[in-house]
């Protein structure tokens, strides 16, 4: 049965939905599509949080508000940043915001900029193929989306049997028909398969507008009428209003006026419910950005504040850090001049004693000084009077008496000179191994003719084969000294032996022991004192002024050995000095 032509030209009415199915095909798609894609979007802003713009850009794509999108994005374009794929999604978002602005110019100039290596470059080629649908070039929007649907390896972000009615479709514009009936009946197949009502009702409008122009009018009011059935199933207005059109049209064409009536009072209340529900829609999409702008107004003022605290603790933390920086250098400056303090206390302690101890000393080797001296100036007296006389025993005594008084006097000088070359270390000291039997032999053979003159005994008992380490010549004056001084506190007959012994692990032991007067045990304390000078004379004859000893100590110390003194009053006295046998 053939449609007459006027019949037709109100009939082609209806053809110009095929359009609007188009736009409603895109959007399902687009719906499909964001669900799962908008996942992908937060993970990536997650992954990406360090590119703040992006991490913005994203967000707010995912919340459609394509404006704030362009803006965070094309700020994402203009920071120096080597991700090609953060560079990739940013043009994604950007192409995407534009095609729901309508700007397909410009949102194909931003999907043409996103790499092959994209992760959704499907996605892009069908995205490419959608915007020249959009602006009824056919011829191009095909290849698109062909290649988007061959190349796509994971259809959970777009629908196929849309992909596939879209791309009937631009073989129906171009009257392609074959080719476009193969494409719609494979859309219809997907849409049965899934049981996608909606998409179904809309197909079988495509499918009968396509027969329509091939008039195949049968065939055509056929899959009208299987639109129109489907359309009570579903909720979309603007599907029912065209399915009850198209009806309308068809049961004009049969002749049924009355029939064709009920249609098309149906069609337009269904046209007044889809005005209502725009207007609704309108309402609410007020209401929403409304609330937005609220929102965000409210979202700015709480960083404004957010902003203030945190300057603000910012403020007090780095206050409380340059305080705790002041306390912590007052603490360490006050602690360091309790330090120095102590130091200098100390040192002052320490020059004080040795200032004492300089004046005791200066104080008895003057007074020995002068008394040797004055001593010296009485006995030349008594030399020069025995000399007139001719009185030779008087002038030997003289003579001999002077030159113990001169060998005193030397010997308290030179004691004198090493104390102070020591004090200033200016003396040359080097440790090395000693044979000690020969040094004993070369201290004593000087001291021989005095103790012959006193009738003393000297007998060396080292071995031949005892030695220790320490420096030759500070040795020398340890054992002169002690040797002079226990010449000194010997009496006549009396003996002196030098020995050693091993008591000390590690230590070679050298004994010098007289026979002599010994000293009580407060003397002896004072002497191993380290300052060990004695104010006073016991005895004038034999007491000295203990610099000797003195030095002694401080060269034995230097030379890391020990010092100690066995005595007794009225029986000898033992002085031992303790010298390691190998290098410390």
């Amino acid at each position: 049965m053939k449609i007459p032509m006027h019949i037709k030209v109100e009939i082609r009415v209806s053809l110009i939905l095929i359009a609007l199915f188009s736009v409603n095909a895109l959007s399902s798609q687009e719906e499909q599509e964001k669900e799962l894609f908008d996942i992908e979007i937060k993970n990536k802003a997650t992954e990406y949080k360090s590119h703040a713009y992006f991490h913005d850009a994203a967000l707010f794509f995912i919340e459609k508000n394509w404006d704030s999108t362009l803006v965070y994005s094309m700020k994402q374009l203009n920071t120096i940043q080597n991700n090609t794929e953060v560079k990739d999604y940013t043009h994604y978002f950007r192409g995407y915001s534009f095609n729901q602005k309508d700007l397909f110019e410009e949102a194909e100039k931003e999907f043409n900029q996103i790499s092959r290596q994209f992760e959704f470059y499907d996605l892009v080629k069908l995205r490419l193929g959608e915007i020249a649908l959009e602006q009824n070039q056919f011829k191009k929007a095909i290849p698109y989306l062909k290649d988007g649907l061959l190349k796509s390896s994971n259809n959970l972000y777009f629908k196929k049997s849309i992909v596939l009615k879209n791309l009937g479709l631009c073989y129906h514009h171009l009257r392609q028909f074959n080719d476009a009936e193969y494409y719609l009946f494979k859309s219809i197949i997907l849409q049965e398969k899934s049981q996608d009502t909606l998409e179904m009702v809309r197909t079988y409008g495509d499918i009968a507008n396509l027969y329509y122009e091939q008039y195949r009018d049968d065939l055509a009011i056929s899959y009208f009428e299987k639109a129109y059935k489907l359309s009570e199933k579903v909720k979309d207005f603007q599907s029912k209003r065209n399915t009850a059109f198209n009806m309308a049209v068809v049961e004009e064409n049969r002749k049924n006026f009355k029939e064709a009536l009920i249609y098309r009072k149906e069609s337009e209340q269904w046209k007044d419910s889809l005005n209502n529900q725009n207007k609704i829609y309108e309402v609410a999409k007020l209401e929403k950005e409304f609330a937005i702008k609220e929102k965000q107004k409210e979202v700015t003022l709480l960083q404004a504040e957010k902003k203030a605290k945190t300057v603000e603790r910012n403020g007090l933390f780095y206050s409380a850090i340059v305080l705790l920086i002041l306390l912590t250098t007052i603490i360490y400056f006050y602690r360091e001049k309790i330090k120095t303090n102590k130091i200098i206390v100390a040192q002052k302690e320490r020059l004080d004693e040795l200032n004492a101890t300089k004046d005791k000393l200066f104080s008895i080797v003057s007074h020995d000084l002068r008394s040797s001296v004055n001593a010296l100036k009485t006995s030349q007296a008594k030399l020069l009077d025995n000399l007139e006389s001719g009185n030779l025993n008087a002038l030997s005594n003289l003579l001999q008496n002077n030159s113990a008084i001169v060998n005193g006097a030397y010997n308290l000088l030179d004691n004198l000179l090493h104390w102070a070359l020591l004090q200033t270390k200016q003396s040359y000291f080097e440790i090395t191994s000693i044979r000690l039997f020969f040094i004993v032999e070369q201290i004593a053979y000087n001291y021989k003719p005095i103790m012959l003159e006193g009738n003393i005994d000297f007998e060396n008992k080292v071995l031949k084969k005892d030695m220790v380490f320490a420096d030759q010549e500070s040795l020398k004056i340890i054992l002169r000294n002690l040797l002079d001084n226990a010449i000194k506190f010997s009496n006549s007959d009396g003996k002196i032996e030098i020995y050693t012994q091993d008591v000390n692990e590690g230590y070679c032991d050298i004994v010098i022991e007289d026979t002599g007067v010994g000293m009580s045990e407060e003397t002896r304390l004072e002497l191993l004192k380290e300052s060990g000078l004695l104010s006073k004379k016991e005895n004038e004859n034999i007491i000295g002024t203990g610099l000797g000893l003195q030095l002694c100590k401080s060269m034995i110390k230097k030379n890391n050995g020990k010092f100690s003194i066995e005595s007794e009053l009225g029986k000898g006295t033992k002085m031992i000095v303790s010298l390691p046998k190998t290098v410390l």
